[in-house]
Parts: C-alpha cells; sequence; structure tokens
C-alpha cells in the first residue's frame, strides 16, 4: 500500500533525526543536504554547497548555493523548524522567504555586501563570487526546500528578474519530494508542451508500426527549441549516462560549433543528430504533416554533447541558430518498461564512444559485483548487539526502498534491522569514500556527478586491465573507508575551533592528508581492523582532529587573489599547498597512529582470510589459501633480501 504524505513526513523526519546523528550535522544541514542529494542525483541541480547566511535583522536569508557549468547560479533557501507535525507553507510565507533570498542575491551583486562578512566565511566566499562574476551569471534559480507541503492557493511561480538576471523560482515541498521517491523512475519527469512555448509542435514522422508495439516519431528539431530546452531545464533533459558522459567532457565539441558558425546550412547533414526517450506524447496532424505539440520526460540518450554545444554556442558566439535543424529519434517508453529499456537504448546509442559512461552504470559488471557482495557479506557485530548486519550498496537509485516495498511490516522490521539505513551507500557515495584516499581530494570537491565521472573513468580503465582485484577485500576496505569519512565528519563539527563552514572540503582534505601520510611511511591504515570493529579507535580519532585542524587553517588561506575557498579546493593546486605542510604535520601525530599502520605484506596476509564466492561461483578453501597467501608473503621476503644484497 503506497505510504501518505502524512506518513512520509514523519518517516522521513526520524530519517533526519539518524542521519544527522551519524553524520555529526546539525538537523537543518542534514535537511538541506538529504534533499539536495535527491536533486543532484535527478539532474535538478548539478551540485550543492552549503552555505548559511542569516543576519539577525533577518531581511536576508541563504542557506546553499551551486554555480553550474551553463554559467548559471542556484541558490537554495530552507524552510525547515523540524516541525513534529506536517504543516502548510502559506503564499505569504512563500513569498516573504523568497523575497529575503532575493535581497541576499541583490546585495551581494548590486551593494557589495562582502566587505560586510568575515573573510573565512562562506557566505563571504559566496557574496564576493557573485560579485566577481556580475557579468557572467546568465540565469538565476532560487530554489526553496521546505518541510511543509505547498498550500493549494499557490497555482505556479511566474519567472521574473533579479538584479536584471532572468530568474525562476521553484519549490520542493514535502509533498513533491515524497513523489519523487515514489516515482517509479525516482526523478520528477518534465512536462513539455511546445505550442505553450515555442508557439507551434515540432514537424515529426511516425516511424512504429501498428498500436501493438511501441510509438517512435522521427522528429526535425529546431536547434532554436532545443538549445532554449537546454538552457531551460539543462542537466534534467539528460538521461543519466549522458549527463555524467557530459560531465567527464565538459567542453563543447570544436567540429559543432565550427559547424555552427561557418556552415549552418550543412548541420542537419554533417551531425548525427540525438537519440531520446519519452514517457509519452502528444500529436496533432496540420496542413504539413504530423507535428508533436507535448512531450512528457523527455530524456536525451544520446546527442547530449550537440544539445549542448548548441547552447553554449549560442550563448558564447551569439550565433544565429534559426536555420538549423536537428534530427530526431524518438521512443516512447511507458515508465513500466523505462528503467529496463532505455539504459540499453543508452548504451547501444553510444556504443561509438570508447569510454562512456552508459557502460559504467547500473548494469556495469563493476557495479553487479559489489551489489552481489553486499547482500552477501555479513559486517561483525558492533560492540553491544547480538545481531550481525550488512551494509547495503544501491547499485540502482530507489533499490534500498524498493526492496522494501512489498514486505509485510514484520518482514520491512527485520529487513531494517538486518540493513540499517545509516549503513546504505550509492555509487556517487563510493566514489567520493574512494577518491579522496587516492590523491583526488579535488575531484570529490568538484561535486557528486563530476566526481562520479571521474570515478568511473578510473575505475572503467582498471577494471579491463584487470576485473580480479575487486573483490571482496575491495568492498570491505570501502566500507572501512565509509566509516572512517562518516566518523571524520563527526570529530570535526566536534572540534573548539569549527565555526560551521567548510566540513565537506576539511573532510576531503583529512582524509587525502591521512591517507598520504600512510604512504609516504611505505605503509597502509589498517582497513581490515576497522572493518572488523565497524569503528576506528582512539588513536585514529586523534590523528583526524590533529590534521583538520591543520587543514582547516591551510586551505582556509588561500593565495592572494582568491577569495571563495569552496572554489580554491577544487583546483589541483589546493592539494599542493596542503602537501607542503604534510612533513610538518607528521611530527604531530601521535606515534601510536604510526605503529597501527601495517606493511604491504602484512595487508597482503589480511586480504583474504575471509573465504568469499569468487568467479564461477566456487568457494576458495581456506587453509588453502592461507598457505598460498604464507608461500606468496615468503618468496616476497626472500628476493627483497636478493635485491638488498645486490644493491
Amino acid at each position: 500500500m503506497e505510504q501518505t504524505a502524512y506518513e512520509f513526513f514523519h518517516d522521513f523526519r526520524q530519517e533526519l533525526l539518524s542521519g544527522a546523528e551519524a553524520n555529526g550535522r546539525f538537523q537543518l544541514d542534514e535537511f538541506m543536504e538529504t534533499v539536495a542529494d535527491e536533486l543532484v542525483e535527478t539532474g535538478f541541480t548539478e551540485g550543492f554547497e552549503l552555505c548559511h547566511y542569516r543576519p539577525p535583522q533577518g531581511g536576508m536569508r541563504v542557506d546553499g548555493y551551486w554555480f553550474n557549468d551553463e554559467g548559471n547560479l542556484d541558490l537554495f533557501v530552507a524552510d525547515f523548524d523540524f516541525r513534529t507535525e506536517l504543516a502548510s507553507l502559506t503564499k505569504t510565507e512563500l513569498e516573504s522567504t523568497f523575497k529575503r533570498l532575493s535581497r541576499f542575491f541583490e546585495a551581494s551583486i548590486d551593494r557589495n555586501l562582502a566587505v560586510d562578512l568575515e573573510v573565512t566565511s562562506p557566505a563571504y566566499g559566496l557574496a564576493k563570487q557573485i560579485a566577481d562574476r556580475r557579468g557572467a551569471i546568465g540565469a538565476l534559480n532560487l530554489i526553496l526546500l521546505s518541510e511543509r507541503t505547498l498550500s493549494g492557493t499557490v497555482q505556479s511561480l511566474p519567472e521574473g528578474e533579479v538584479a536584471g538576471i532572468p530568474a525562476s523560482y521553484h519549490v520542493w515541498d514535502i509533498s513533491r519530494l515524497h513523489r519523487q521517491r515514489n516515482s517509479r523512475s525516482h526523478k520528477e519527469p518534465l512536462d513539455l508542451d511546445f505550442v505553450q512555448m515555442f508557439g507551434r509542435g515540432i514537424a515529426s514522422l511516425p516511424a512504429h508500426l501498428g498500436a501493438d508495439t511501441y510509438q517512435s516519431f522521427l522528429m526535425v528539431m529546431p536547434a532554436d527549441s532545443l538549445a532554449t530546452l537546454y538552457g531551460k531545464f539543462g542537466a534534467r533533459l539528460l538521461e543519466q549516462n549522458v549527463r555524467t558522459f557530459l560531465q567527464a567532457r565538459g567542453n563543447v565539441n570544436r567540429g559543432i560549433r565550427a559547424t555552427i558558425l561557418n556552415e549552418p546550412g550543412m548541420f542537419f547533414a554533417y551531425n548525427n543528430g540525438i537519440t531520446a526517450t519519452a514517457q509519452s506524447v502528444e500529436t496533432e496532424a496540420t496542413d504539413s504533416g504530423l507535428a508533436i505539440t507535448r512531450i512528457v520526460d523527455l530524456q536525451i540518450v544520446n546527442g547530449g554533447q550537440t544539445t549542448a554545444s548548441l547552447f553554449h554556442t549560442r550563448k558564447r558566439d551569439k550565433a544565429d541558430l534559426s536555420q538549423i535543424f536537428v534530427q530526431m529519434k524518438l521512443s516512447v517508453i511507458d515508465s513500466q518498461q523505462s528503467e529496463m529499456v532505455v539504459p540499453k537504448i543508452s548504451e547501444y546509442a553510444n556504443t561509438q564512444n570508447r569510454v562512456n559512461a552508459a557502460d559504467f552504470f547500473s548494469n556495469h559488471p563493476f557495479h553487479v559485483r559489489m551489489e552481489g557482495f553486499s547482500r552477501r557479506i555479513w559486517a561483525p557485530a558492533q560492540k553491544g548487539s547480538p545481531r550481525e548486519t550488512r551494509w547495503f550498496y544501491e547499485r540502482a537509485r530507489g533499490q534500498y526502498a524498493d526492496a522494501q516495498s512489498k514486505l509485510t511490516p514484520a518482514e520491512q522490521r527485520r529487513f531494517k534491522a538486518e540493513h540499517p539505513k545509516l549503513q546504505m551507500f550509492t555509487k556517487t557515495d563510493l566514489a567520493k569514500f574512494e577518491n579522496v584516499w587516492d590523491d583526488h581530494p579535488k575531484w570529490v570537491n568538484l561535486g557528486s556527478q563530476k566526481n562520479f565521472s571521474q570515478y568511473a573513468a578510473r575505475i572503467c580503465h582498471e577494471w579491463e586491465k584487470s576485473s580480479d582485484k575487486f573483490d571482496g577485500f575491495y568492498f570491505r576496505r570501502a566500507v572501512a573507508r565509509v566509516i572512517i569519512f562518516r566518523a571524520a565528519e563527526k570529530i570535526i563539527s566536534g572540534q573548539p575551533w569549527y565555526n560551521g563552514g567548510y566540513r565537506a572540503n576539511i573532510v576531503a582534505y583529512t582524509l587525502a592528508a591521512l591517507g598520504e601520510i600512510a604512504k609516504r611511511s611505505q605503509k597502509n591504515i589498517n582497513f581490515s581492523a576497522i572493518w572488523d570493529k565497524q569503528r576506528i579507535d582512539s588513536v585514529l580519532e586523534r590523528t583526524i582532529a590533529i590534521i583538520s585542524e591543520i587543514v582547516y587553517g591551510d586551505i582556509t588561506c588561500p593565495p592572494q587573489g582568491i577569495s571563495n575557498i569552496s572554489e580554491w579546493c577544487k583546483k589541483e593546486a589546493c592539494w599542493k599547498q596542503v602537501q607542503l605542510c604534510l612533513p610538518k604535520l607528521e611530527q604531530l601525530l601521535p606515534g601510536e597512529f604510526f605503529e597501527n599502520l601495517i606493511t604491504a605484506d602484512q595487508q597482503i596476509t589480511e586480504i583474504r582470510i575471509v573465504p568469499e564466492k569468487q568467479k564461477g561461483g566456487s568457494f576458495i578453501d581456506k587453509h588453502q589459501q592461507m598457505s598460498t597467501i604464507l608461500f606468496i608473503s615468503k618468496w616476497q621476503k626472500f628476493w627483497r633480501k636478493v635485491r638488498e644484497g645486490s644493491s
């Protein structure tokens, strides 16, 4: 039975309570991060940076932001008071909150608000960046996240201008969040009315046979219309595989740009066109043939770079797209089939890309294998608990909720006991936890989608070389890194020097520095011990506290001319600057930390102590496995002595 909005509100409230406790965050921060993660996953926004500014006089307010690749700014504000009952958000309150958010933008861009703010505060960095990008901000998205349900008296949110910048208003209330989580595709579908937007439908030709098969159309899409759609909806138009692939590439295709500028009349002939899907369409007969007037949930599964290049060339080069048309193959796939069919269309349509993100999504063997480990491997019972649990890896969005949807209440309780919500992590989580340990803190600070695209490319390359390394130890090590990451978040939040800003940046560089110090000692963190205990010990806690304070002081003192610390943390130079202080930092760490590190030989012994189900479904005998490990270790020591003797 489908959950009501009232039930969802109370479950969501409990989720925030446990999440705030586990992550060491204030409830407001947990609310913002949780909802923002949903919006990033479904393409509504490209990223999210927490940034609170609520002056005592109350005339301005902001709680988060993101500058996207199209030159647009998303500004977030929260309506959150950790209410115990579901309440209504009135039109008056809505308008008042948006007005406070608008005033922050106006004060930043027109009245140099930054000069009145503390230089090390996140609000200073945001206000200064808004002022510095004054001529580059193309559009402003004002986004209200609310724990209440929007009043029925609010029928629409008209677009307008703020400080001369085109502005649109968006509300994500508890009801909208509930609908999104319940939707089969786990995202809010776009409803595009071409007649309303462009004054007419899009010329098309039916390409399906009969009523019993799925519908498909060949369309002639005006490039101006396509660029306008991309400018308005951005990454929401792109199927997730394509969205991540574009994050990895990022640049405007030079060939496409040259054709737009120099040979616009030949664009249709030269370009391969676009492949797209939709849940449903509406058509009408015109004097010139069939036209599609409305598309629900348009998703571009191939041709994302063409679409982005049209938009950017029109914006940056002021290109005239009026004489350019793009061919589009549109397949109408209902929501029941979309989860299975759309990824296949994306995969087959993108086969010309040697390393394409479509090959690295939920259907990639890497994710399937990680999912298999997460469903099979039991984590040791934590101190004081008789029950073993599992860490649930969500390789496809919504799996954790879907796994419970058909269970009885008693079965749901058992499932949650075996798979606690706080032991669930996603693909983008895994990418974040792994990249900080592999000298890539910059990627983690670029946002979850860009970070994932980098991780995808790296793991895809390593998988092609040898997939055997992604075994049960890899999974258990990944979970140990989850444990360390989340512990670091709590530790940093509790430090006396921490003022509430830049926690994500501090955590990323703290753990990157921790890993680098271990590497310079030619040793490793004992991840197996952390897995066995399902927590970090007091020595590692003290070590993280020491490193994080030094890292905080370092990243909040960027070079001259850099005012936004979050932007500074996205640069390779920031990581190099942090590395310069490591020799001095090592002297401050407790000696027990270095004593607890393990050698490569010790790690080899640790790697496969627990027998796992390997290739072909057979079990490796534990005694045979241990004999092999000891044999390898013995010969490694022998050859090391030989090398030392010959040097």
